[in-house]
């Protein structure tokens, strides 16, 4: 059977646009950019091959032909709309499933999800659990925060931005940074690592403190949240991202005894599939978290 009715899309934004008289509110409502909204109105006209909507004005109104199709359709998409409420399938929300690498997740991205509800109260926000080596294949989560990795690729169809995370600074107990003068003096204390990311003390002692020879590191951790805590505790110098520890450093548990940081090849970037790119909820949280970056960023100095 050959289908001629047009998509439920295209007829959902021209109705939209009828009933509000504007497309960046039609947009609003669908939860998609007012350019999406208007390239479905020009197909549908396209595929009708007339002029649906008066654009001439400062609010929107349908032609007279356009208001006979509005007159012919809107019962029946209504009707549609009925079916689906009687059959139980929720109307979707604007709910963003959200995976985030755990340590920046719990110190960094949750200590500010309160700030995104209060300006954009209609969407949601569900944390999701967080796998390694993720292929961005699941259908329970639509953004991800992962950790780009050196000399790989993001695979096809995944959009990726940058967030934060490319530098590291050492971190310790006020107790300890007493008796550090020089970069190279952190070479008496034991240096705590991270498992996945032996290499970090390294790259900074001879980038900053000129340390040719590779460092004999500490205790290890697979997580940065346990790396904090057992540098809190006084069990030696961390090397660490910045804003994982602002608490820290406000309170007054952790300094920064040496400022310069250095850049690695690896950073938090936020990931979510191409198909999502014209999703206006997406878009927005985005955008949020592009914009508390640069703050993050601002802060400690470093660029975004």
């Amino acid at each position: 059977m050959r289908f001629k009715s047009p998509s439920l899309p295209e007829l959902h934004a021209f109705l939209a646009v009828c009933q509000l008289g504007s497309f960046r509110r039609a947009a609003d409502v669908l939860c998609v950019t007012q350019a999406a909204v208007s390239r479905a109105v020009q197909r549908l006209e396209q595929r009708l091959e007339c002029t649906l909507l008066d654009r001439s004005g400062a609010r929107i109104q349908p032609t007279a032909r356009g208001r006979e199709f509005q007159t012919l359709v809107e019962a029946h998409v209504a009707g549609l709309e009925n079916a689906i409420g009687e059959f139980g399938v929720r109307a979707a929300s604007r709910k963003l499933r959200v995976s985030v690498v755990p340590t920046l997740c719990t110190r960094w991205l949750v200590p500010r999800l309160a700030q995104f509800h209060a300006q954009h109260p209609g969407i949601e926000i569900e944390l999701r659990q967080f796998h390694h080596d993720e292929n961005f294949e699941r259908d329970d989560v639509d953004l991800w925060i992962n950790v780009k990795r050196p000399a790989r690729a993001w695979p096809r169809g995944v959009r990726a931005r940058y967030l934060l995370g490319r530098e590291l600074q050492p971190a310790c107990t006020p107790a300890l940074a007493a008796g550090l003068r020089q970069p190279r003096d952190l070479l008496k204390l034991t240096l705590l690592q991270h498992i996945n990311y032996p290499d970090n003390w390294a790259l900074w002692l001879r980038k900053v403190g000129g340390v040719d020879t590779p460092p004999t590191l500490g205790a290890g951790f697979d997580l940065g949240n346990n790396l904090i805590v057992a540098a809190c505790a006084g069990m030696g110098a961390t090397i660490i991202q910045p804003w994982l520890i602002e608490a820290e450093l406000a309170a007054g548990q952790l300094v920064l005894p040496f400022g310069p940081a250095v850049v690695t090849d690896r950073g938090y970037y936020l990931c979510s599939r191409a198909a999502l790119a014209e999703n206006d909820a997406v878009e927005q949280f985005t955008q949020w978290l592009l914009d508390e970056a640069k703050i993050s960023a601002k802060q400690f100095g470093m660029k975004p």
